[in-house]
């Protein structure tokens, strides 16, 4: 599909249904569960990593410090660490990005019911890597800025910025600006549903605290999901069939 086809299937989405596209996602999530692991497992340890060597050389954001003559300024230092941490964060989000059109590539292949190559470093190969460099650039920048407007601005950017990784790994020869246009068009015209599904998924997610906290490292990436069955159910695939018309109605 080109970007008109998928605008126009946007425009014209459908109503869907909250209910059926979260018992999908447990469904989904009981074949991904391992790979989800795997994601989260290579996104803490690269953290960290950032984490330490930015702070080595200098770069690392300041701790929240009380000045005695103007006391302690939330939102200031809130702001100033995330502009501070850019750099951190243009890396972190290009790697989460290019991990999760992986891992999407893999749900749609589940879906499909396809010959698998589960490979969640695929689009980190050959011509890919710049453009996902670039939307990792996009992506950071748009949070850090929704991040300095405080809280609000960034809830509601969260949901358009989730779409960029789902709708890279189905249009991978869109240019950068269209992957970004769509995505904020999609995150718009369906922000509620997907609100709830990452929140309800979110909460979920969490419960993996209940195992000593390592059971988040198995239960987190279900919060990846929600994103996947609102494009699919959107937009579809250019290969789908009417299995992919189960979350709506």
């Amino acid at each position: 599909m080109n970007y008109s086809e998928i605008q126009s299937k946007i425009q014209n989405a459908q109503q869907l249904d909250f209910g059926t596209i979260l018992d999908l996602i447990f469904k989904m999530f009981k074949e991904v569960w391992l790979k989800g692991f795997l994601i989260v497992i290579v996104l803490v340890v690269c953290a960290v990593a950032l984490t330490l060597l930015f702070g080595f050389i200098g770069l690392g954001p300041d701790p929240f410090v009380m000045d005695p003559n103007e006391g302690f300024n939330f939102y200031s230092n809130y702001t100033s660490n995330a502009f501070y941490s850019l750099p951190q964060s243009i890396l972190l989000a290009s790697l989460i990005i290019g991990l999760l059109a992986g891992f999407y590539r893999i749900c749609k292949e589940l879906d499909l019911n396809k010959t698998q190559n589960q490979d969640l470093f695929y689009y980190f190969k050959g011509r890919h890597i710049q453009k996902i460099f670039m939307l990792g650039i996009i992506y950071a920048l748009i949070a850090v800025i929704a991040q300095s407007l405080f809280i609000i601005p960034y809830i509601y950017a969260f949901v358009p910025l989730s779409f960029f990784a789902m709708v890279f790994s189905n249009n991978p020869d869109l240019s950068e600006t269209e992957i970004v246009k769509l995505s904020f068009r999609l995150g718009t015209k369906k922000w509620l549903i997907t609100f709830g599904l990452l929140f309800v998924t979110g909460v979920l997610g969490m419960l993996g605290i209940i195992a000593c906290g390592i059971g988040l490292l198995f239960t987190m990436s279900i919060v990846y999901l929600p994103v996947y069955f609102v494009y699919r159910d959107v937009v579809g695939f250019e290969d789908d069939s009417e299995i992919m018309k189960i979350g709506t109605e």
